[in-house]
């Protein structure tokens, strides 16, 4: 497909290939590049950067036309991008796109994101690339409002790119009425877990993950939390290098005393 001489743009998600966002990212995308599409067969939210290595991986191609093709996997978001990159591309991608998921991916949900992963694994492999949420799990969610800020943000990631080891964290709020972009960094704070124990009709006991999202820092006015809840699109650049080089300096002040004599 590079044939054209437009930029290839490379798009997964972690909802499936059914999914309304999907759909909306790629109409986005289509009139910047060729569009090669790599995605699960279903839904692998919350799966992060998990990739299959316990059974085959089997890909099957959907859709082939003039500037878009379209493949199927039985494997996660990391996965589609791991065989994109290194089989189904005869060339790398200029850009990966992963979305636009039905529900955020801000704070440290980005940890636990599929969406999220996918991008990840595209910047170990230097490529820049862009995970989108949308703050809505509606099946049926509207993304009108959405596309002219991913229409921009792409816009700009293809014209400067990013730097290697970096790449972007974008949620949107739901609704008409967002009020611009803010750049941020991401919020502090964490999931408080709930489990909810039950018993099934054979008398074995069972539980279902739940829980509430606690923000460490509800007066910061830098966070993508605060941005989301002021109904601005907020833009998070995130790193693969996860060292604290604050407290990597300390240890480094002490490691004599950390040997074994």
């Amino acid at each position: 497909m590079r044939k054209s001489g437009r930029p290839l743009i490379l798009i997964t998600n972690d909802d499936g290939i059914k999914a309304g966002g999907l759909a909306a990212l790629v109409e986005v995308a289509k009139p910047f590049g060729d569009v090669v599409v790599v995605v699960p067969n279903e839904s692998y939210s919350a799966m992060s950067h998990a990739i299959t290595v316990k059974h085959p991986l089997y890909v099957k191609e959907v859709k082939r036309k003039k500037g878009l093709i379209l493949y199927k996997v039985n494997g996660t978001p990391a996965d589609c991008i791991k065989l994109s990159i290194n089989t189904l591309l005869n060339k790398s991608p200029d850009i990966i796109l992963s979305g636009i998921n039905h529900g955020s991916n801000s704070s440290v949900s980005i940890h636990y994101s599929g969406t999220m992963g996918a991008a990840r694994e595209g910047a170990i492999n230097s490529i820049p690339s862009i995970g989108f949420s949308l703050l809505s799990h509606r099946h049926d969610a509207d993304f009108t409002f959405a596309k002219p800020y991913i229409k921009k943000i792409l816009r700009h990631t293809i014209t400067s790119g990013l730097p290697k080891g970096t790449f972007l964290n974008v949620n949107i709020p739901d609704g008409d009425n967002l009020k611009g972009v803010k750049i941020c960094r991401q919020t502090k704070g964490k999931w408080v877990e709930e489990l909810i124990e039950r018993e099934d009709p054979h008398k074995r006991r069972y539980f279902w993950l739940t829980g509430y999202f606690r923000n460490f820092e509800p007066d910061a006015t830098d966070t993508d939390e605060y941005a989301l809840k002021k109904s601005y699109v907020s833009v998070v650049p995130c790193m693969i290098d996860t060292t604290d080089h604050q407290y990597l300096n300390h240890l480094k002040n002490i490691q004599d005393e950390l040997q074994v004599q």
